[in-house]
């Protein structure tokens, strides 16, 4: 990343935290060169992108002065604290950046961006998306790479293809991504379910399954799982590779998590695969904003053909006009400046909910079962007491204005279900985490009595 970008991040920190109040003036050019170490070229260009955001503005001969944001109020809703949404905050969405982009893109492409595009993705993205796949060890060559309208369109058509193992029914987690769920039952596809829990699921039980079950695809989050939050380590998924190679399954692996690992040792399951029976994806919707409906989908040898065939036929082309601004980005540096300042935010909050649960879970009398991780996402989960009625906690919640959510509608009907709350934090903020908990912990004791 650039390091005008980086002090960039470094100033934006401060100034939307309580360093900076309305109006203070900022270390002079020099005077922020020598703090940072960097030449008053790149402090100049930092403080121009700052002031384009609005969050300073420049006084002839005197400096650079702080404006503070004023948030829209919200009055129906601003007193509660969202552990439910899973959308990212609308806050940390990099508005202006990708505005910035759009333009360009519509400026450089304006030839090519209003004509129908290629099933396949737009031509210059692809090398430039390789090249970010390779950050996160997914080595895939432009041919395996497809853009997509987002992770969903990608399942849709993994479902629909013929695979070379001839098979029809698909494999889940349980609990597992809703949407898929209720795809698969609306297209009445065949398809079993594998319990995972927060110790992960039984190998053996897949094994047998993967066995005795003609199985076309096993469709798993290997890492931030949704909605438990938890990951596999790395033996777990050295053996799903090769369980699936043994037994002529095919892997689909959903990796919409991976610019919010922390945990450098942390490889998909991808990364393990080396007889190409892993198909990963990786949606942008979660790190930049859900309204960009692009994913990128990274497809075996085997089935590129009927993949771009069916592709073609469902939608021509994903967005170019997006594809571009995408491509422009990342290419920027603007995506490593908003991801490295997103995993931040995410991160303290991920930090609070985890002490403020631990301080719960200790107690004797607590209805809730939860496992700490060595690197938290922005989700995780309690399983609770099965005495806890949890619509009526979440009930109950609600009127003490802190929303909550089942995971109810991340299992098949017919499936043995956990009795699981989920509890998101990438729309509750870092000074409400504690509180929000604290109500939650009293609701329930509330319901103990």
């Amino acid at each position: 990343m650039h390091k005008y970008l980086q002090l960039q991040n470094e100033l934006e920190t401060l100034i939307e935290g309580n360093t900076y109040q309305d109006g203070d003036k900022l270390p002079s050019i020099r005077e922020l060169a020598t703090q940072y170490q960097c030449s008053n070229s790149t402090v100049i260009q930092a403080l121009n992108e700052l002031e384009k955001r609005h969050l300073i503005y420049s006084v002839d001969r005197s400096g650079f002065y702080v404006v503070k944001k004023q948030r829209d109020s919200e009055p129906n809703n601003c007193n509660s604290i969202d552990f439910a949404t899973s959308a990212p905050d609308p806050d940390v969405f990099p508005y202006l950046d990708f505005q910035h982009c759009i333009n360009k893109a519509i400026e450089t492409y304006r030839n090519d961006l209003f004509l129908y595009g290629t099933a396949k993705g737009l031509p210059t993205l692809i090398p430039v998306i390789a090249k970010h796949l390779a950050n996160h060890q997914v080595f895939a060559k432009p041919a395996n790479i497809f853009i997509t309208s987002g992770v969903q369109q990608a399942l849709s058509l993994l479902c629909t293809i013929p695979f070379p193992n001839g098979r029809e029914t698909v494999l889940i987690e349980q609990p597992s991504y809703h949407l898929f769920i209720y795809y698969l039952q609306m297209h009445n596809i065949p398809v079993t379910g594998i319990m995972r829990t927060a110790q992960g699921i039984d190998l053996d039980e897949l094994e047998r399954i993967f066995r005795t079950e003609k199985i076309k695809f096993f469709y798993t989050m290997p890492r931030f799982h949704s909605p438990l939050g938890t990951s596999y380590t790395r033996k777990e998924k050295q053996r799903i590779a090769e369980l699936a190679h043994r037994y002529n399954v095919y892997i689909v692996e959903d990796d919409h998590m991976a610019d919010l690992e922390h945990d450098s040792k942390a490889d998909p399951l991808f990364s393990y695969d080396r007889f190409e029976r892993t198909i990963y994806m990786k949606s942008y919707s979660k790190i930049i904003f859900p309204g960009l409906r692009l994913g990128v989908a990274v497809i075996p040898d085997a089935l590129c053909e009927s993949f771009l065939q069916f592709k073609r036929l469902r939608d021509i082309d994903s967005s170019m006009l997006s594809q571009a601004a995408l491509e422009i980005y990342l290419k920027s540096g603007m995506f490593e400046r908003h991801r490295q300042k997103i995993r931040q935010s995410y991160q303290l909050r991920s930090k609070l909910l985890t002490e403020a649960l631990l301080a719960h879970a200790a107690r004797a009398d607590a209805l809730f079962a939860f496992r700490p991780l060595p690197y938290p996402g922005i989700h995780t989960h309690l399983v609770l007491d099965p005495r806890v009625d949890a619509s009526r906690l979440i009930q109950l919640a609600k009127k003490r204005s802190i929303l909550l959510e089942a995971a109810d509608r991340h299992y098949l009907p017919a499936f043995p279900r956990e009795n699981i709350l989920k509890l998101n934090v990438s729309n509750a903020k870092a000074e409400s985490v504690k509180k929000g908990i604290d109500e939650l912990m009293a609701v329930l004791h509330a319901m103990r009595l």
